[in-house]
Parts: structure tokens; C-alpha cells; sequence
């Protein structure tokens, strides 16, 4: 018995998801096609002038706008912002510093918080069931 190995592929979306960038910004081709698994990791390890372009300068979409002002998507969501944002959107909204802004990456740095430490109390109980 002979087995042979697919080959795993997956959608444009997904695999714009995976690179961090907004679909509808990427060539026609990369839109249409499939992306096989050997393909992505080639394009993570080498990537083309197109995808280092969208990387830096965007339209990013929304988790990549969510991580780079430091909120949640959530937050981007109640703060109105619904449209990928370009890098100079992006850094022209930290200049302003709107309230909604401030206010969700307040929220944020407190669910940071929050989850250390539950992480911390967690790993003490843990640290207590093995010694008992």
C-alpha cells in the first residue's frame, strides 16, 4: 500500500489572515488562486515587494489596526472605526489621541492585568497541589 501526501491548501482569506494582511489589498492573482501550505511559508520566509508594501503601509485589517494602537477589536468597533486603516491613519489617530482611544487602551492594559493575574494564581494553586 502506497500512500501519497496532499497538498493542504487554503483559501485567499485564510491565507491573508495568516500574513496579517487585508485581502482585498493583495494582487488579483493571490485573490483568486488557492495557497498551498509550501506556498505560504514561502511567502512568510521570503516575502514579495507587494506583501513587505502592504506589511508596512497597509490597509491592514482590523486585528492588525486593533494590535497597533494597543485596544481591543472590539474596541476599535465601539471607537467607530469599522474600515481598514492605513499605517498613516494609524499613526495620525495615536497623535490625536481621541477619548475613545484613551479610554479602550485603559481597558486593555486592565484586562492585561487581570489575566497575569489569574495566570499567577492559577500556577500558585498548581504550585500547591504537587507539594501536597
Amino acid at each position: 500500500m502506497t500512500s501519497h501526501q496532499n497538498t493542504q491548501t487554503m483559501k485567499p482569506a485564510t491565507a491573508a489572515k495568516k500574513l496579517g494582511v487585508y485581502l482585498e489589498a493583495t494582487p488579483a492573482d493571490f485573490q483568486e488562486g488557492v495557497v498551498s501550505r509550501t506556498e505560504l511559508n514561502e511567502l512568510q520566509a521570503d516575502p514579495p515587494a507587494w506583501l513587505q508594501e502592504l506589511r508596512k503601509n497597509g490597509p491592514h485589517p482590523r486585528p492588525v489596526v486593533a494590535s497597533k494602537l494597543g485596544v481591543s477589536i472590539a474596541g476599535l468597533a465601539r471607537g467607530g472605526i469599522t474600515e481598514p486603516l492605513t499605517t498613516e491613519q494609524i499613526d495620525a489617530l495615536k497623535q490625536e489621541s481621541p477619548e475613545w482611544l484613551r479610554k479602550e487602551r485603559a481597558t486593555q492594559a486592565e484586562v492585561r492585568k487581570e489575566t497575569a493575574r489569574i495566570k499567577e494564581r492559577d500556577e500558585e494553586r498548581a504550585r500547591r497541589a504537587q507539594q501536597a
